[in-house]
């Protein structure tokens, strides 16, 4: 798998593949917009060139944060002035949160902009990454960082739609359960993107 995954990743469609669309919680609830101007920000989706297969590497939140706390989320932030681009967002941010140096990442593409409900415009960067890599967590941010297969996440049998009601709108969004870990949200619907990209369906 991982050859054919990665060969896909590194073709010229994908690379280019993130200027084109915009995908976002509306995907799942039409007429969703958010009810404020839209934040620039940026993550770092990492695949792990792992021997046995590719896996996603993803953190879990910690409580006491303002936005989505305790959530299963990938390394990112909002742009700052000094970026001179998504990608050197992203790549700072997983510095910063998880202590992914960018000398073991290999930044093959965007996926769609992708526009949440709380206000957020999230540019998604796909990027491998050397298994030598090593982790030092920011504790007031990072809980926890772990690894999930890839062939798991681009598995349609395990993509479910869930939803919730919050103040008294129903919210339906993507959610990929994996262990003890629940993944849902803006993170499952980036997920979902890449699976369309790599299989070639929008």
């Amino acid at each position: 798998m991982n050859g054919d995954v990665v060969t896909r990743l590194l073709d010229g469609s994908f690379q280019n593949h993130g200027v084109r669309y915009s995908r976002g919680d509306h995907d799942l609830n039409p007429g969703m917009t958010p009810g404020q101007r839209l934040r620039h920000a940026a993550v770092l989706i990492p695949l792990v060139d792992r021997p046995g297969g590719l896996t996603m590497l993803l953190t879990r939140r910690t409580e006491h944060l303002e936005h989505h706390p305790g959530q299963i989320s990938f390394p990112g932030g909002h742009v700052d002035d000094e970026d001179g681009s998504p990608e050197d967002t992203a790549l700072r941010e997983a510095e910063e949160e998880v202590g992914l140096e960018r000398n073991h990442i290999r930044i093959v593409g965007r996926l769609d902009q992708y526009i949440t409900r709380t206000g957020f415009s999230v540019t998604p960067i796909v990027g491998l990454v050397d298994p030598a890599y090593r982790v030092r967590l920011d504790p007031f941010e990072v809980a926890e960082v772990f690894e999930v297969p890839l062939s798991f996440l681009l598995d349609p049998g395990n993509h479910r739609r869930d939803y919730r009601v919050h103040e008294g709108t129903r919210r339906e969004f993507y959610a990929m359960p994996y262990g003890d870990y629940y993944i849902w949200g803006a993170t499952a619907g980036m997920i979902r993107n890449l699976y369309d990209v790599l299989a070639g369906s929008h």
